[in-house]
This record gives C-alpha cells, structure tokens and sequence, in this order.
C-alpha cells in the first residue's frame, strides 16, 4: 500500500504539470487571437515553472532512506551561554519548520545551558520526506551578532553542529525473487524414525546474494533437517534466509550511518555550512552559495530555500 501511495503521487503530480503545460499552450494561442492578456499567458507560464520546479525537486528526494522520519540532533559549540543560546534558537527554527510543513515533533533528549539555551538536544521529526528534506541541514552553523550577553555590546561569533539522521522502524521488507534462489534435498542423517536415511527430507537452500552497493553477487547456503517433513524445513530455511537478509540490510544501514557520522566536522571556524549574519541582514549558504536577507523569517522556519537549493545541486551526486 505504501508504494502504491507514493506511484499514485507520481501520477498526481505530473498529471498537475500537464494540465498547467496545456493550460499554457492554450494562453499563448488565445493571446493570438486577442482572446486573453499576455498579462494571463504570464500567469499560465509561472504556474507551470513552479509545477515543474517542485515536480524536479521531489524526484531529487529518489533514495530509500529520503522517505523516512529523521532524528534532528543540535549540540552548542564552545562558547558558552552564546553558543548554548544560539543552539536554543536552532532548535525553535527547525521546530517551527516542522510545524509548519506538518511533521510531528518529539524531543528525545535535552540539556539545559547553564544560564541560557541548550546545550544538546535531539528531536524526532515524524513525516513522510522528513529526512530527505534535512538531510542537506548537516554540519556546523555561524552566528554572529551582538550579543545580549556580553557587557560591551561587542559583535560575536557563535557556532553550532546540526546532524540529522533517518528514522529506521523495525519493519524492513526483505524481497526474495525465485528466480534467486534452487533447492536441493538429500537425506537426513542420525538415529530413529523410519524416514531416516529413505525419504529426502533434509533441504538446501542456495541463494544468490547481489550486494546493493558493489553490485557483487555471492552465494548464500541454508541447509535444514530440523523436521521430519520436508515442507515444514523448505519453511524453515526461508525463515532463516530472511533473517540473514534482514541482518545484512540492517548492516549496511549501519554502515551509512557511519558514513555520515565520519563526515562530521569540527565545531570551529572554516567549517561551517551556513552563516547567520544578524547585523548585515544576511544568512547564506557555503556550499550553494544560496542566501537571503529575511532574518527573521528564516529564524522563523522559512529554510525552504536553502533546502530546495542543497537538493538541486546536491541530491543527484549522491552515492
């Protein structure tokens, strides 16, 4: 049901781009014909760019993992209360995101500064797309501005790490083709019973493993005597195979994990992501060069933007 959810999605949003592509087709002819402005050929042709826009922009968010929840974990630099109050407004900014795109906010853990702020606190951002849309918010973020806590009034610079993560639920399908895996059978060894050693009741599973990141295909073998009905270990041989596939799957998620953790960076100058520059009404990104003097709106939730701009550049170079 859930891949049908999502193909009919598909379906939806490109049925909208075609219908904005004819409408468009048709503006343009009426304009001819003196029968519309150009004013409403404009409005056709900005409708249909957003449409297309937002239909590439979804097909960016392609991999498995892009469809989960995410986990949103913000730990302050050092700094003290600056940085633990600069970690606290990250906190609200991504909160009011969620909020605003209708994903259901959790706080899993959370540590008060010592005077003001947080020091570390992780979130569970519950959605579809949760993860595919943050995963671009990883890595350290800049502040500076005159801070309420310094008694000169002297302009500081304040930094924070953000690492987003997917949520993985304990339901993994395990896809199993026939046309994978052959049976054998021969007979049971061992004392008793009067099948033992004359009926083929013991089985073995051959199954060829293709891993999804090599592409280099090996053979997994079950072997099963556990019953005295061949039926009953043709079953238990397919349980113990999906078990050993659910454990491999779930190693390679490990794996990625790893991955993203080792490409942390250091909470200091030179490695930020992104900086938020108060007093010049400026908050950009490094990495896209995307930016925006809407402050506010920006601490508000509106990171839009940046996250469409990270996508489109980024989500295609992807491993």
């Amino acid at each position: 049901m859930k891949v049908v959810k999502d193909l009919k999605k598909w379906l939806e949003l490109y049925k909208e781009v075609h219908e904005a592509t004819e409408e468009l087709h048709l503006a343009y002819d009426y304009v001819k014909e003196g029968i519309a402005s150009e004013e409403e050929v404009d409005a056709a042709y900005k409708r249909a760019s957003e449409l297309l826009e937002n239909l590439e922009f979804r097909n960016m968010l392609r991999e498995e993992a892009d469809q989960m929840s995410a986990v949103l974990k913000i730990n302050s630099g050092a700094g003290g209360t600056e940085s633990q109050d600069w970690a606290s407004m990250l906190m609200r900014m991504y909160t009011r995101w969620a909020e605003d795109n209708g994903y259901k906010v959790t706080v899993n853990n959370l540590q008060e500064g010592d005077e003001a702020g947080i020091k570390t606190v992780t979130m569970q951002l519950e959605g579809d797309y949760a993860y595919g849309y943050l995963k671009g918010e990883n890595g350290v973020h800049r502040l500076v501005r005159v801070s309420p806590y310094n008694a000169q009034g002297k302009r500081m610079t304040s930094f924070a790490s953000v690492f987003v993560t997917p949520l993985v639920d304990d339901t993994i399908e395990i896809a199993i083709n026939p046309a994978d895996y052959t049976w054998d059978t021969f007979r049971s060894g061992g004392a008793g019973g009067q099948n033992v050693n004359k009926v083929e009741t013991g089985v073995r599973l051959r199954y060829n493993y293709k891993d999804p990141d090599t592409g280099e295909v090996r053979e997994i073998l079950i072997e099963n005597t556990e019953s005295r009905s061949q039926l009953d270990n043709r079953e238990n041989a397919m349980r113990l195979l999906r078990s050993m596939l659910y454990d491999l799957a779930m190693k390679r998620r490990l794996a990625e994990r790893q991955k993203v953790e080792a490409g942390k960076k250091k909470i200091e100058w030179g490695s930020q992501i992104r900086s938020y520059v108060f007093d010049d009404r400026r908050v950009k990104d490094h990495r896209t060069g995307y930016q925006t003097s809407d402050v506010n709106g920006v601490m508000d939730g509106k990171i839009d933007g940046f996250i469409k701009a990270y996508l489109m550049e980024f989500a295609g170079k992807e491993d």
